[in-house]
């Protein structure tokens, strides 16, 4: 692997955090580094534990709100409105 070197500005406990972890590893500073860039951009995007959490915590929220119809009258509603935009627009509420 090609590397580049660069020149990063840290505070001393994030310096001190480092240093413990390349010793407990015995890894370079570096790959330490590296490796922890890796981790963090393949994070990027993923929900916290946290945020999944609290997703979850409003479905189960949201759930019980749900109106209950049968599948026929859900599935005559949905039909009704594909072939309004077929027709050129939305039915209103005369034309139902």
């Amino acid at each position: 692997m090609a590397t580049t070197k660069a020149t990063f500005t840290l505070d001393d406990e994030t310096i001190a955090h480092l240093s413990t972890a390349a010793a407990r590893l015995g890894k370079p500073k570096s790959r330490i580094v590296r490796e922890a860039i890796r981790e963090y951009a393949a994070r990027i995007g993923r929900l916290s534990e946290e945020e999944r959490r609290r997703m979850l915590r409003l479905v189960d929220e949201m759930a019980p709100t749900i109106p209950r119809r049968p599948l026929a009258e859900v599935e005559a509603e949905i039909e009704a409105i594909r072939a309004a935009r077929r027709g050129g627009g939305r039915l209103t509420q005369g034309d139902q």
